[in-house]
């Protein structure tokens, strides 16, 4: 199983009790975990039994030591994190939605310090010297013009280097407000436009290339708790067409009936030869996990790209894209059954859910 190394920022994740509203909680006890989408990917893929290493910059206390400790234990390779004097480990407040009441995510990580350490503090070429995979998001450009730059570049010299990079397009319009008097999307299309140049996997969903590269397809209504899959692979090309470089593209599919419900899949193109494999499928026909009872869905999508990172590289998945896609998209399901960022799933685990073993009966 390939080396993967994944760059970004973890954070604090300070959440109600028992779906409470945070006027409820506050003053109060609230649940701290840490979690953050690249180390997300990091610690998924390594629970499912690949190596993964994570690389940020914390700042040098005890909290930031906890938040290490916690990524190592799962096995994740830390050693290259950088410590800094200067910032602060961002923190991210959650209130769990529930039935028709969304979630809500309130930010507070302006100056951590992977948001002000410049470039020249990674130490790239020496990394991806025993690396085969490279990952990232749009959620850490977004952070800074420092953080923009010191992605950019990273990928640039990973791709360089000759590892496979993935990138998970990751739209957060909270989070693109470093240029003053552009456009939180006009700031994100400029950004992600250069770094998808050194892409070989993207990841994202509809909304995504359409907030951020204006691909859109109008018909289509996520929000309304309904889609229509035969007009994905349209949208991938369309990206496809702007991107020549990248190999494959990923969608998944997320229906909001509610809160609480969701019904959950994917898709994979291959730019090659134009080739679409959704999944699940049911007698050769697309049909999503039906996530009626929600436990905690942020961290659905890393889960995915860790599983998909995974599966594109394991010596079976990898022979066949519709095995691949059925992976990703069965390791994402359980995810929405588990409490916090992390995929505490096991690969035996994912394909039982993606043969057909989706009853939750207990395993004596």
């Amino acid at each position: 199983m390939a080396r993967l190394i994944t760059f970004g920022e973890i954070m604090i994740r300070l959440q109600t009790k028992a779906f409470r509203r945070f006027r409820q909680s506050l003053p109060g006890d609230m649940e701290a975990i840490f979690g953050g989408a690249e180390a997300n990917v990091a610690a998924s893929y390594a629970l499912l039994g690949g190596s993964a290493a994570f690389v940020t910059a914390l700042p040098e206390n005890p909290i930031a030591d906890a938040c290490l400790d916690s990524l190592q234990a799962l096995g994740v390779d830390v050693s290259n994190v950088m410590r800094s004097k200067n910032g602060r480990m961002g923190i991210y407040f959650v209130e769990t939605g529930a039935n028709q009441r969304p979630s809500n995510v309130i930010y507070d990580r302006d100056h951590s310090s992977v948001s002000i350490e410049t470039t020249g503090g990674y130490r790239w070429i020496r990394l991806f010297k025993n690396a085969d995979w490279f990952h990232v998001t749009g959620i850490t450009p977004a952070l800074s013009k420092i953080a923009a730059q010191v992605t950019v570049n990273a990928v640039r010299k990973a791709k360089k280097a000759g590892l496979t990079v993935s990138c998970d397009l990751n739209f957060r319009k909270k989070l693109w407000h470093w240029k003053e008097g552009t456009s939180p999307n006009e700031l994100a299309g400029r950004v992600m436009g250069e770094l998808l140049r050194f892409v070989d996997i993207l990841i994202a969903n509809e909304e995504d290339v359409g907030d951020v590269f204006g691909i859109k397809e109008n018909s289509l209504d996520t929000a309304g708790g309904a889609i229509d899959v035969t007009k994905y692979p349209g949208i991938a090309a369309q990206v496809a067409q702007k991107f020549p470089n990248i190999k494959k593209i990923a969608f998944t599919l997320r229906e909001s009936i509610s809160a609480t419900h969701n019904n959950w899949g994917c898709m994979l193109y291959d730019t090659a030869n134009g080739a679409v494999h959704f999944a699940p499928c049911s007698n050769g026909s697309y049909s999503p996990y039906r996530i009626t009872n929600i436990v905690d869905r942020i961290g659905g999508g890393d889960s995915f790209c860790a599983a998909l990172i995974y599966a594109l590289q394991d010596d079976e998945l990898k022979q066949d894209d519709e095995k691949s896609a059925a992976f990703a998209a069965a390791a994402s399901c359980l995810c929405h059954s588990i409490y916090g960022d992390i995929n505490y799933s096991t690969k035996d685990e994912v394909l039982t859910l993606m043969k057909g073993g989706a009853s939750g009966r207990i395993v004596r």
